[in-house]
């Protein structure tokens, strides 16, 4: 087995990094928030506007020099840095603007997602929330941890989970392999969130559990709100119940997975005859 390269010293000394990257391309993208802007199509249909590619070279200039021996691969990246991914046992993966839907719709619900990968393991992870700076991060063994107004303050899930369940919604993607996890589920009580926000309320007790199934959301939407998650106490497994690893497939798409925060409830047993492949 490999010796980790990022002792917890090193890991609070890219969170700092991290964060002073995040905090400059917030001010990109809501410079573009501020005024009128395009919205481009990409191959996969999903919106592209210059607020992304705004945050994506303010992000791929500030995390590079970090760490020499990390590779930074962005959604919007081009294939010259796909092709080198899986060499890279080092990786920062990044959304630039997670949720550029609900930047196009203007209701607020869009962030910036880093994570550090090591070995295909997420060892740290941040969301920015540009529209109030609000910051919530954590890194292997230092827990997670919310920096807002009123100052850094530690968070943790819910324990244990309250009688009815609150559940995840999204604004733009939900589908029917979730409405039947839900259900399965029993009463719940609905939390609409856009992007990976929804992992930041579940960090912080504010949901229970969040599903995303027969899906095409990839590493990149998934691996800084893993982080995050787990360092307040909770899990992120895929339709197994295995933990998720990243930069060890082909493919860089995420199509099952569930956040919780009580591992006491029955999360994974309600999946049962659900079908979760796309």
């Amino acid at each position: 087995m490999s010796t980790r390269r990022y002792s917890a010293n090193a890991l609070e000394q890219l969170t700092s990094g991290a964060i002073a990257a995040a905090r400059a391309a917030a001010a990109e993208i809501m410079a573009v928030y501020a005024g009128g802007f395009e919205v481009e199509q990409k191959s996969d249909l999903s919106p592209l506007t210059a607020a992304d590619m705004a945050s994506h070279r303010s992000l791929i200039a500030a995390l590079t020099p970090l760490d020499a021996g990390a590779l930074v691969l962005s959604e919007e990246s081009g294939p010259e840095q796909f092709a080198a991914r899986l060499q890279s046992r080092y990786l920062w993966l990044v959304d630039p603007l997670d949720g550029t839907r609900e930047f196009v719709k203007r209701n607020g619900e869009f962030c910036i997602n880093i994570a550090l990968v090591e070995d295909g393991v997420v060892r740290l992870g941040l969301l920015l929330h540009p529209p109030s700076g609000s910051i919530w991060h954590a890194a292997d063994g230092l827990g997670a941890w919310r920096i807002d107004e009123a100052g850094t303050t530690p968070i943790q899930v819910t324990r244990p989970c309250p009688p009815v369940p609150r559940v995840a919604a999204s604004r733009s993607h939900g589908n029917p392999a979730v409405e039947a996890y839900y259900a399965a589920l029993g009463e719940v009580d609905r939390r609409p969130q856009g992007s990976a926000l929804k992992f930041a309320r579940l960090a912080e007790g504010g949901l229970d559990v969040y599903a995303r199934l027969a899906s095409r959301c990839s590493e990149w939407d998934v691996a800084a709100g893993q982080c995050i998650v787990e360092q307040a106490g909770g899990q992120v497994v895929d339709e197994r119940g295995l933990r998720l690893t990243y930069n060890q497939r082909d493919s860089v798409i995420v199509h099952n997975f569930l956040a919780w925060g009580d591992a006491g409830q029955p999360w994974l047993k309600a999946l049962d005859g659900i079908a979760v492949h796309d």
